[in-house]
């Protein structure tokens, strides 16, 4: 602030009334005065980490079995301050895909252990429960893992209480908790003994055999009881009138088919190797290693003492294993239901998230036992790529459900009937993007004047204000890129917008279903009528890429014809965006590059086959995984087609934006993105990463002239407003899109971070 300060006060004024002087260019100004602005933030806001290690936490890491790189060891030193030296209850670690956002949180779990925290809970994706088993062991010396992902679950759980009063034997522990396991409640039934009367059966208490009653203090009959959908009390002993139901656990010849099924999902274990395994180690056996112990079955020796797979089925098998899960029998109480009731606050020292945008939606089951599990540990560690997806309230729910104390602090509180609606919608005002739409329209006539109506709805837009960043993202957030890991660590990144010119025919057809489909919505709008909105976009969205197949729009509610477009291309004859893509696998082959093709469009306009056939028919080999491939196989079945030779892999983003690495395949095309921008950001990152060693090209592919050019530019957009939270300014990719120029603060921001 000095340097500002030591300008003339009256430098460049006017008289008043009039226009300042000499200007100064925004970039120039902060390219003058940014070290002075900075300097000033620092002293006004100073970091938590300042890049000085801690010796101790440092020597923790290097004694890892396997040691960070040191930018990940920056991160672990950065967020270990953050909760143990200011004592924080939550940090963020928001990471892009591929940093080794796990190893970042083993590593702090490490240093934890150190300073006196001896219990750690993991919440993870159910395909990378056992991944995070497997590199928990392989990083941390003397490692204790439970999954809490089988049959055995609860059993684990009552053992934990069991042994809360025990000494610890320096050996950190680490749970791992399955996402789907992640769920409030649990099964119950009405419980009572029976007594009878003349003129039938009354319900009563097991315990002390009081008659039970209802509030009118009328004895209950024993089969109305018995269909009582609230718990109850005995109001003599207060002995609970309910009981857990158990499902029964699968025996005998179900058992074995189970077994058996689970057997052959694994990969080189076909019907006779499964039969074979089954007779010879039995169902029971198998069952308890499938369920809990899968480097025990990948260890299985016969009786002989030799190992039972060879070195490439124990390969294959625990790649796909890693991503599988397996259960004969759950029982009804939910875990999380268990820790929340049967075990004291903070039994875990640290609770670690992975993924933890997955938990951001308000009604979400999952999102609301992850508060409960946040409640319930001593600290918590959110794991993200992608922190916000570019609205405001994206961040609401988790943020109050890691930083309670903040934010009640700041006034977001349920309200009298527990609702946090209104919490949701007033930090939108105070920190996002609100749009107030007025719709005035002719009233009926008076005898003096014509009355007018005046209608207004508010509509939330992309967009996250500065001072919310400043107030709940950067105090508890630590940001790595891969480009910041540097070295020869990863290769160059790019991404690209290609925009692809429709045919003549194609584009006078899009322009008249436009016109059509335009006039239709206005007019429903006029009668605030909005179910067309949606119809009309698929429409014209999907439209360019589907003109190979008639397309008939039709009113969703009336059924009335709304517009009618033949087909134009025939099956062997490509579209535009067909023969630009055919164009870049021709490119990348020459080079020895695989490529990676997302198309959105599934079900009825599948347009996957048709890519497939018109990739074939110019010599590529070509695989289309589908979702009818199990998502703790679809690892394994990608490396069976690279194993083949495939040149093209085509699939949904949505199936492969979490946990698989596809190092294979270089260069990804977008032929569309959708409009989630979890799924576009994951999805665009899914080969530069870690361990790859090529270059990595991402191409968008856009209609020139359609609505698809509009979907992209409000992705570009919501990214830039994503990546606002994630310490970063967009400038390629999609950002070429996003035309509304700089704001101060972005120019701001660009030229800080430069």
């Amino acid at each position: 602030m000095n340097d500002i300060t030591q300008l003339p006060a009256t430098a460049g004024m006017a008289q008043s009334g009039e226009a300042f002087g000499p200007q100064v260019d925004l970039n120039a100004f902060v390219e003058e005065f940014g070290d002075g602005l900075l300097a000033s933030l620092n002293r006004s806001h100073p970091p938590v980490y300042d890049g000085e290690a801690n010796p101790r936490r440092q020597a923790v890491m290097a004694a890892l079995k396997r040691a960070p790189f040191p930018e990940q060891a920056e991160v672990v030193q950065a967020i270990s301050a953050l909760l143990l030296d200011r004592h924080e209850p939550a940090g963020i670690i928001n990471a892009e895909m591929g940093t080794g956002k796990t190893m970042m949180a083993i590593a702090t779990a490490a240093v934890c252990h150190g300073e006196g925290y001896r219990r750690f809970l993991v919440i993870a994706p159910p395909h990378l429960v056992y991944k995070w088993r497997r590199e928990i062991l392989e990083t941390v010396d003397q490692a204790r893992v439970w999954v809490l992902n089988g049959p055995d679950t609860l059993v684990k759980l009552l053992k934990l209480r069991e042994a809360l009063g025990q000494p610890s034997d320096g050996r950190p522990e680490f749970f791992i908790l399955g996402r789907v396991r992640m769920r409030m409640g649990f099964h119950w039934r009405p419980a009572a003994a029976r007594k009878r009367v003349p003129g039938g059966e009354l319900a009563a208490c097991p315990q002390c055999g009081g008659t039970v009653v209802d509030s009118d203090n009328e004895m209950v009959s024993l089969s109305q009881f018995l269909r009582e959908e609230r718990r109850h009390k005995c109001r003599y002993c207060h002995s609970p009138l309910w009981t857990l139901m158990r499902p029964q656990r699968a025996t005998g010849s179900l058992q074995r088919d189970l077994v058996l099924k689970a057997l052959r999902k694994l990969p080189t274990i076909g019907k006779v190797s499964s039969e074979r395994l089954v007779q010879q180690f039995g169902e029971e056996f198998l069952a308890m290693l499938l369920g809990d112990n899968i480097h025990e079955f990948i260890n299985l020796m016969d009786e002989n003492g030799e190992l039972v797979f060879s070195d490439r089925q124990a390969a294959r098998m625990e790649r796909a294993m890693a991503t599988m899960e397996f259960g004969f029998g759950e029982g009804g109480y939910q875990p999380t239901e268990f820790i929340k009731r049967q075990l004291p606050d903070h039994t875990f020292d640290l609770l670690i998230v992975d993924e933890g945008h997955e938990y951001k939606n308000a009604g979400s089951a999952q999102g609301q036992a992850m508060g409960v599990l946040a409640a319930k540990a001593r600290k918590s560690l959110l794991l993200t790529g992608t922190l916000m997806g570019g609205y405001a309230d994206d961040l609401f729910h988790l943020l109050f459900r890691i930083l309670t104390p903040k934010m009640l602090e700041d006034g977001y509180r349920p309200n009298g009937r527990g609702s946090m609606g209104p919490a949701a919608m007033s930090f939108l005002r105070d920190h996002g993007v609100l749009k107030d739409i007025y719709t005035e329209r002719d009233g009926e006539s008076h005898k003096t004047a014509r009355g007018k109506k005046l209608s207004v709805r508010t509509v939330k837009a992309p967009g996250f204000g500065p001072k919310g960043i400043m107030r709940y993202v950067l105090p508890f957030t630590v940001f790595l890129k891969l480009k910041d890991i540097g070295g020869n660590v990863l290769p160059p990144y790019d991404e690209e917008f290609i925009e692809v010119p429709m045919d003549d025919e194609q584009a006078f057809a899009y322009r008249r279903l436009e016109g059509q489909l335009t006039a239709e919505l206005r007019q429903a709008l006029a009668r605030k009528d909005t179910s067309l909105l949606g119809v009309v976009l698929n429409a014209l969205l999907a439209w360019p890429d589907c003109c190979f197949r008639p397309e008939t729009v039709k009113h969703p509610r009336s059924g009335s014809l709304l517009a009618f477009v033949k087909s134009l291309y025939g099956e062997q004859q490509p579209m535009p965006k067909e023969r630009e893509l055919v164009d870049i696998c021709r490119q990348e082959k020459a080079e020895g590059r695989k490529v990676l093709v997302y198309t959105t469009y599934t079900g009825k306009r599948d347009t996957s086959s048709r890519l497939k056939a018109m990739l074939t028919q110019a010599g590529f080999k070509v695989a289309v995984l589908r979702s009818s491939v199990e998502t703790q196989r679809r690892e394994d079945w990608i490396a069976d087609q690279v194993d083949r030779g495939v040149d093209v892999l085509i699939t949904n983003p949505d199936l492969v934006k979490t946990g698989l690495d596809l190092l294979d395949f270089p260069t990804i095309v977008f032929m569309q993105t959708g409009w989630n921008v979890y799924t576009l950001q994951q999805a665009a990152r899914r080969s530069w990463r870690i361990g790859q060693r090529q270059p990595v090209k991402v191409l968008y592919l856009g209609y020139a002239g359609s609505s698809q050019i509009a979907c992209l530019s409000l992705m570009a957009k919501k990214i830039a407003v994503a990546q606002s939270t994630s310490g970063d300014v967009p400038e390629s990719g999609l950002d070429a899109l996003n035309t509304d120029g700089d704001s101060v603060e972005m120019a701001l921001a660009r030229q800080l971070v430069s």
